[in-house]
């Protein structure tokens, strides 16, 4: 519809009628930090919306995407929003991504090709030899074979099952992958939940020696030590997460937090700047626009401006 393509700025009930859907809904994905919370909404949200939508209408489970969303803004540092700059869909509940004319899995990375009808007859045409290395053809298997677990373990969380049945689907995951980063963070994060505090970290260090540049394994550990109380080694690892993926916007507002509980105002009111500049309208915003509120008249009292030379 060209006449809705040039407009502006649409309203919550045109973006429901539009996309059909309800007003609970478009408040649980606002409440899931899928799109920002907001009364008037532009192209670009519709996009991300119809794109929402397009995963629903397949039962992707919610936290299946939270969590693919997630390892996107981590494997790429320039990605703002995956809803907007990636094409994100589903085969069935499996979510793919599309970029550069080229198909991947989002949790590994892992490039899919997608073969045309003409270059499916010339497979055809030709009889099927056996595979030269049948240990490669068994570590794809185990591959597939992890992706499944990893992928019961999401359905499993999704349902609200037991603690025990959903780390038995991530174990067996790593059990067949030892190098899934995304299913080791996983099983970290219920062993986190339940307050395992030494069974969570060694998941989240598995994940961090497999995939060294996977910025949610620093930031899930910081997260650990946080709780714990340990802000240094907090403090070190949001650190790490930001140097891997500079616009990590939840990581600069836990530093924020780190620093604001160390009494270091000036470095506080700096992570609540860069927060705010990549997520200036959200619900957390508004606390980290309150907390830098608080510091700017804390340290006006002490006549210190922060930010005078930012």
């Amino acid at each position: 519809m060209p006449v809705e393509a040039t407009k502006q700025a649409y309203s919550r009930e045109e973006v429901r009628r539009l996309l059909g859907v309800s007003e609970r809904l478009l408040r649980s994905w606002e409440k899931q930090k899928f799109l920002a919370n907001k009364d008037l909404f532009d192209f670009s949200d519709l996009l991300a919306l119809r794109t929402l939508v397009g995963l629903r209408a397949n039962k992707v489970p919610a936290v299946q995407i939270k969590n693919a969303l997630t390892a996107l803004r981590a494997r790429f540092s320039d990605v703002g929003n995956p809803l907007t700059d990636l094409k994100i869909y589903s085969q069935g509940r499996r979510i793919q991504v599309q970029f550069g004319g080229h198909r991947m899995e989002p949790f590994s990375g892992q490039l899919l090709f997608d073969f045309s009808e003409v270059e499916i007859k010339k497979l055809l045409s030709f009889p099927i030899k056996p595979a030269r290395d049948a240990t490669a053809a068994g570590r794809h298997k185990q591959r597939k074979e992890a992706e499944q677990w990893f992928e019961k373990g999401l359905e499993l969380e999704n349902a609200g099952a037991s603690n025990s049945d959903i780390i038995e689907a991530y174990t067996k995951a790593c059990e067949l992958d030892p190098k899934s980063a995304g299913a080791l963070v996983n099983l970290g994060t219920v062993y986190f939940n339940m307050r395992s505090w030494k069974e969570a970290e060694l998941q989240y260090r598995k994940a961090i020696v497999v995939d060294p540049t996977y910025a949610l394994g620093h930031y899930n550990l910081g997260n650990l030590f946080d709780e714990q109380g340990d802000r240094a080694k907090a403090l070190s690892h949001y650190e790490s997460a930001l140097r891997l993926q500079s616009n990590y916007a939840d990581a600069h507002y836990n530093i924020a937090l780190v620093y604001q509980s160390l009494g270091q105002p000036l470095k506080a009111v700096h992570h609540w700047k860069l927060y705010l500049k990549l997520d200036p309208s959200s619900t957390w915003a508004e606390i980290a626009r309150r907390e830098l509120g608080k510091l700017r008249d804390l340290t006006i009292v002490r006549g210190n401006r922060p930010g005078a030379s930012n």
